[in-house]
């Protein structure tokens, strides 16, 4: 591993938002300076689930936050670590050990409260003095404010469980993205409603938007379609023993997508989740979504 010279982002990055995208756009700044390859460090879940064991609702799966690093900011190597593991490590140990010795890192970026190694005593004061008795450059980035208000993941994480969607993806910088393995769903989309149909679920311990319905993209095999999309326990249809599921009904569009990787991204709250009389008055209403979706991405054709 040590052979390739990196520059590295520290963080969790969950969401991989704006202020994430200060650090991340250091790094390829940097990367590019040093001829050195652009790199992320992340953990395999919350340190604040880890270290309080409680439930952190997260805005991404580790798989999406890999993504998100590399398709927006072009991240070449995400190195995911464990929690525990870098838990217990002395912060001495981690700058010089891990990241020095054993990652070839020539370059760090960290967040003002980027905190690190045993009982959390690592700080980026320490990071930045550390570095520059090693040689090693350092950047510490300040906080990063939209509109007055500090960009983090806590904050976008209420936008999404409250479906404030539009917001969220201006914080956040791109949509709020789900991707998962499509699962076998009652069809009632495809053969009652006129729409072919995929159902996901919501990995734990990712967050479950506000329940209702959305203007999204699905992305399969590269491509990109609009869909209607129904978070929620699907009232009408309520042979679904309360379990969340994430329903959409894509636009032109034929094909079987059962068993793919798709990607789900929210761009926009349409309504909020109904019980209707009949299959018929769903399928009239989901129109009408679909219609308000495609009004709304050609208001919006650059997303």
């Amino acid at each position: 591993m040590s052979n390739i010279r990196r520059v590295i982002a520290l963080g969790f990055f969950d969401g991989v938002h704006k202020g994430h995208g200060a650090l991340l756009s250091a790094v390829t700044r940097r990367a590019k300076e040093l001829d050195a390859a652009a790199c992320a460090f992340t953990f395999d879940r919350s340190p604040t689930a880890a270290i309080t064991g409680q439930v952190v609702p997260l805005l991404s799966s580790v798989e999406d936050r890999v993504w998100l690093m590399r398709s927006c900011y072009g991240i070449q190597e995400v190195i995911v670590s464990s929690f525990d593991g870098m838990m217990r490590m002395d912060w001495q140990d981690f700058i010089t050990e891990y990241l020095v010795k054993q990652l070839n890192v020539v370059h760090v970026v960290a967040g003002h409260d980027f905190h690190f190694g045993y009982m959390g005593k690592g700080n980026p004061q320490r990071l930045k003095e550390t570095c520059e008795k090693l040689g090693v450059g350092c950047d510490i980035i300040g906080k990063v404010e939209q509109e007055g208000i500090t960009i983090s993941s806590t904050y976008i994480r209420t936008l999404v469980a409250q479906g404030e969607m539009e917001r969220a993806v201006d914080f956040l910088g791109h949509p709020h993205v789900l991707t998962n393995r499509v699962t076998h769903g009652k069809k009632i989309g495809s053969s009652s409603l006129g729409f072919p149909t995929v159902n996901l679920r919501i990995p734990s311990p990712v967050i479950v938007p506000a329940f209702g319905v959305y203007a999204t993209r699905v992305v399969v095999d590269g491509e990109s379609h609009m869909a209607v999309t129904n978070v929620g326990v699907r009232p009408t249809v309520s042979d679904n023993d309360g379990r969340v599921t994430v329903e959409g009904f894509i636009l032109d569009f034929s094909g079987d997508l059962y068993g793919k990787e798709l990607r789900m991204e929210f761009y926009r709250y349409l309504r909020g989740e109904r019980k209707f009389p009949s299959l018929q008055a769903l399928a009239e209403e989901i129109g009408r979504n679909a219609q308000q979706t495609r009004d709304f991405f050609a208001a919006h054709p650059q997303m």
